[in-house]
């Protein structure tokens, strides 16, 4: 029997458009996606397929000029963000839902000590007061496995390395044990040995708190060692989610096939060069018309260039919105 697991976190059908002079461009295009507790589901695709314009519209980040969520839902424990004002959402931010940011350096204020910065979001959204917030400080830089962590509670962050400062952005994330913790990237800017600890952190903590984790990344290897499932965007919209086998095993879009097959795998020996996918991602204000990959995908037929296709479920589990994924499974 399998083990319903609450969903703290659906995003319904959500579109955000920026609106600037060249015109309006659809940043997030009908994104929909749940996320269950204690469960990760990773975002990829190359730079510009509109992860992280998603990530900042669910928390309602992004600036109003330009940008601005014109439809669908956010539902955070049963409550739509979407409609809500500005000053109900500076307390559900850091308390309900958590943000790690790609650059921990701008992330963090340069001109204030690490334990101040922990202690404000403390402060903010708890009853504790300054000595209380400094001893969660410190509880909560030896939690994220930081070395001699009290001594770094009068630091700055320009004393610390760049995986110290992703220990603290973790650790200010997860300092009020949100239900869902949105990672943008959060290893990209570091080594691989610090890579590796920081994917191992995120687990343990997840693990312990049972959060619902959405994880932003490029990198497939790292999405094979820490999704649950995956949803592949492109040009600002989903064009694929399965299970993280099922979709390593069997891509069902060539976006998706594209992608895995551009990626190095450890061991292995191929004859040839690793695959790429010619071209780049279109800019938001040069979509072209129908399915926006059809310029670079080895499948595209004469509709691709005319039609846009819509999302589609050929298997239990799987959705995909592809004209010859649709003939595939025909």
């Amino acid at each position: 029997m399998s083990v319903v697991r609450p969903v703290p976190l659906e995003v319904r059908a959500l579109r955000t458009t920026l609106f600037t002079r060249r015109g309006e461009m659809k940043a997030v295009d009908g994104l929909s996606l749940a996320v269950g507790a204690g469960e990760t589901v990773a975002l990829v695709g190359e730079s510009g397929c509109g992860k992280s314009l998603s990530a900042l519209s669910v928390m309602r980040l992004l600036p109003d000029p330009p940008a601005r969520i014109v439809g669908g839902q956010v539902i955070l424990n049963g409550r739509d963000l979407v409609p809500l004002p500005e000053e109900a959402m500076l307390g559900i931010r850091g308390r309900e839902i958590g943000m790690i940011f790609q650059d921990p350096m701008s992330a963090l204020n340069p001109v204030a000590t690490i334990e101040k910065q922990i202690a404000e979001v403390l402060m903010t959204h708890t009853a504790l007061g300054r000595g209380q917030a400094r001893a969660r400080a410190h509880e909560l830089l030896e939690l994220v496995g930081m070395p001699d962590a009290k001594r770094r509670l009068d630091a700055y962050p320009h004393q610390l390395s760049g995986g110290m400062c992703q220990r603290v952005v973790i650790a200010m994330a997860i300092a009020c044990s949100p239900s869902v913790l949105i990672a943008d990237e959060p290893t990209t800017a570091l080594d691989v040995t610090v890579q590796a600890q920081v994917l191992a952190l995120l687990k343990r903590l997840q693990a312990e708190a049972g959060m619902a984790m959405i994880f932003i990344t490029h990198d497939l290897g790292v999405v094979a060692e820490t999704a649950d499932r995956v949803v592949v965007m492109y040009a600002g919209r989903k064009v694929e989610e399965a299970p993280v086998d099922e979709l390593f095993e069997a891509p069902l879009h060539p976006y998706t096939a594209g992608l895995i097959g551009a990626t190095p795998v450890p061991g292995a020996e191929r004859a040839a060069r690793l695959a790429d996918i010619p071209g780049m991602v279109p800019p938001l204000n040069a979509l072209p018309a129908g399915c926006a990959f059809a310029p670079r995908c080895k499948r595209v037929m004469e509709r691709c260039h005319k039609e846009q296709p819509r999302l589609t479920e050929p298997k239990p589990g799987r959705t995909v919105a592809c004209f010859a994924a649709e003939m595939d499974a025909a």
